[in-house]
């Protein structure tokens, strides 16, 4: 059974060794230029996807619009994302101890910030990896991070997930 990763997760990516992302501060947080007029009576937050090389060579990054998809509220519906305000990794390379980090600002209605999903899939070396899913809750304006989702870890998959884990060890005990 899969399960997201929380917002502060990091994941590692098995095929490209000491390669690693996660999924960050996820808070409220007006844009730096200003509101895009469509998110009139919505509630801004942004977040941010770090990208950090553990490894020994350096890796080609890629992260843009395309490649970052938020949901909000329990019906999973897409969030406004302010792509003017928002920063990406472009061809970037990231060698060895390096981060790189891209800034995301999105708006939604209050009420469905309660539960965040960011799903990622970079391109490294000009191949695609897998996606990778994070979910969180909006915390508040300037707390710098984010609390795990109570809605996640006591989701139906998750409860699923621990008693498939659960039945297997009683059935090796």
């Amino acid at each position: 059974m899969y399960e997201p990763n929380v917002v502060g997760d990091w994941r590692e990516y098995d095929e490209r060794a000491g390669l690693r992302v996660r999924v960050h501060r996820l808070e409220r947080s007006e844009p730096p230029r200003g509101r895009d007029d469509a998110a009139e009576g919505l509630t801004y937050f942004c977040l941010r996807v770090t990208v950090e090389n553990r490894g020994t060579r350096h890796f080609g990054v890629h992260l843009e619009d395309g490649q970052i998809d938020v949901r909000i509220g329990p019906d999973g519906e897409s969030a406004l994302v302010d792509w003017r305000n928002s920063q990406f990794i472009e061809g970037y390379d990231v060698y060895p101890l390096r981060r790189a980090t891209a800034v995301l600002y999105g708006a939604g209605p209050e009420a469905a910030l309660s539960r965040v999903d960011v799903q990622v899939q970079l391109r490294v070396d000009e191949e695609w990896t897998e996606r990778a899913l994070w979910s969180g809750v909006v915390g508040p304006e300037g707390q710098g991070g984010c609390a795990p989702s109570t809605a996640v870890r006591d989701s139906l998959a998750h409860q699923v997930s621990d008693f498939l884990r659960a039945q297997a060890e009683e059935g090796t005990a």
